[in-house]
């Protein structure tokens, strides 16, 4: 068995004494080295790298915290909408049915008025990035619309959206309702 001088334990090395050597190594004698605790000197931790690493902890917790603070504003807003969109829905039966009473030739104040608070909150849907979208005429998208109906209208390509039932409400790219619509057959 050959054993590699570099693997041999440190000991090893310190207690040997080779021929002529007096029992001695490097100067001193083998017995004060055996005999006295070897010290280390303690190892001083790599201030820069800790610093570095500690800064790159912090960007990563103000990161995922800006995320979560945006992902709670986007989740704020859908529940705002879902609870405003079928008030707009209203207004805008409502309107329809008053103006149609109405006749043509003269506008009422009133439905003038409630016209103007339904185009203020949709408005204020549109700062915050909450969108209305009529498909009339685009070709149906399972993901955008949705069927109530279909129709055969001649000179019409199948799966055109050809009447809009409802308006659809976007956020951003996320559909927040899904416009009700007739498609062609």
């Amino acid at each position: 068995m050959s054993e590699d001088p570099k693997s041999a334990p440190e000991e090893d090395v310190l207690s040997s004494s080779g021929p002529g050597d007096g029992g001695e190594l490097h100067g001193e004698p083998v017995a004060e080295a055996e005999g006295e605790a070897v010290a280390e000197a303690p190892v001083e931790p790599d201030w820069q790298d800790l610093a570095l690493r500690k800064a790159a902890e912090l960007e990563n917790v103000r990161k995922q915290n800006a995320q979560r603070v945006q992902k709670a504003t986007r989740d704020g807003m859908r529940r705002v909408a879902g609870e405003l969109l079928p008030a707009l829905d209203d207004f805008e039966r409502a309107l329809a049915h008053a103006e149609a009473e109405e006749g043509d030739d003269d506008e009422h104040h009133l439905t003038h008025g409630i016209r103007l608070v339904q185009q203020q909150m949709l408005s204020a849907l549109q700062r915050v990035g909450i969108e209305a979208y009529s498909p009339k005429g685009e070709t149906f998208d399972p993901h955008l619309h949705e069927a109530v109906a279909t129709a055969a209208i001649e000179g019409v390509a199948s799966g055109t959206v050809v009447e809009v039932y409802q308006a659809g409400y976007r956020f951003g790219d996320e559909v927040l309702r899904a416009a009700k619509v007739v498609v062609a057959a």
